[in-house]
């Protein structure tokens, strides 16, 4: 019985060690890492790392964050960002978003991101690599502000990213509910008795990558999108449906070559939003409508259209005539 005693007296002594080990070893992570970031030219303020979650969990509760990425011209603030991870295999990462907001800014402008159970999770293989395996974030509602007012929000938001062989990852994402705020719809002139939220907007796709998706992302550069296989973008919102379905290659310079498959049902009022934004060039919205009309017109139902296109010598083509060049698709 005493001999028991000793051997539950030394491993809850080993345990113990381990974990304080690895939640030092954590939070010291984390403060290499910003400072790093320093190093690289960011803008990387963090306050306090704390530490906690014994026995079994370890902790590293961030507070006034400020990070900002000049190559990017991404910036994030927050006041707090807990970090948490299994103390018997910290590549499994759970953080939590703070509920108050979040200021963003980029080169489009200078938002407040708000969202109610914020959670970000990534498991990791194990190695000095830290491969990823899968990334996710999940949120209830959510909300997009300016100083305009409300900008969008949604009932939930559902983000993730699994390993599926090597380098190929799948991609999916969803927003239940989504609703632009009263500053787009306005914008868009929409009557007030259109659809407030969209009907259904998600996306599934597979991504093959040059490389997988591991510590160098951060250290050294991005992986770079080579095989896209985009199984849906859906977006529905009243009476106006968009799909949209591809399969690319993407060559090292970022060019992509393959198929574009197209649905949009009342593809006209889609024309009128898209000029009314400012999105398409009044001078341009003839020749636009003219070309969709043809199109359309080509699948028998002339509100509906339904069309495949090629991607190939750098430019978007329907047969053989050339519509506009081809997007580099390239992660910065």
């Amino acid at each position: 019985m005493r001999k028991v005693m000793w051997i539950v007296a030394l491993a809850a002594l080993a345990w113990c060690g381990w974990w304080w080990v690895a939640s030092t070893g954590l939070r010291s992570a984390v403060q290499t890492w910003f400072d790093a970031r320093q190093a690289d030219g960011w803008q990387a303020e963090l306050r306090e790392v704390d530490g906690g979650g014994f026995p079994l969990t370890l902790h590293a509760g961030l507070r006034d964050i400020a990070l900002a990425d000049p190559q990017a011209g991404l910036a994030i603030q927050t006041e707090a960002l807990d970090i948490s991870a299994p103390a018997w295999w910290p590549g499994d990462v759970v953080v939590t978003l703070d509920d108050d907001p979040i200021l963003v800014a980029s080169p489009l402008g200078r938002s407040l991101l708000t969202m109610a159970d914020g959670v970000m999770a990534m498991n990791l293989h194990p190695g000095t690599t830290l491969e990823l395996e899968a990334l996710g974030w999940t949120a209830g509602p959510w909300q997009v502000n300016d100083q305009d007012g409300l900008q969008m929000q949604a009932n939930d938001l559902t983000l993730t990213m699994e390993q599926t062989d090597g380098a190929q990852y799948a991609l999916t994402a969803s927003a239940d509910t989504f609703a632009p705020g009263a500053p787009i719809r306005s914008n868009l002139r929409l009557p007030d008795n259109f659809p407030r939220a969209f009907d259904s907007l998600q996306l599934r796709a597979d991504v093959t990558f040059d490389q997988s998706w591991d510590r160098r992302a951060l250290d050294q550069r991005r992986p770079q999108p080579r095989i896209i296989e985009l199984h849906l973008v859906e977006a529905i919102w009243g009476d106006l449906k968009f799909n949209l379905t591809a399969d690319l290659t993407v060559d090292a310079t970022g060019v992509p070559a393959g198929t574009v498959a197209i649905q949009a049902e009342n593809w006209r009022k889609m024309l009128d939003m898209s000029e009314t934004a400012g999105l398409l060039p009044t001078q341009l919205r003839s020749q636009a409508e003219g070309v969709l009309q043809a199109l359309a017109g080509a699948s028998g139902n002339e509100s509906t259209l339904d069309v495949e296109l090629s991607i190939r010598d750098g430019a978007i083509r329907l047969g053989f005539i050339p519509l506009a060049p081809a997007p580099r698709l390239i992660l910065r």
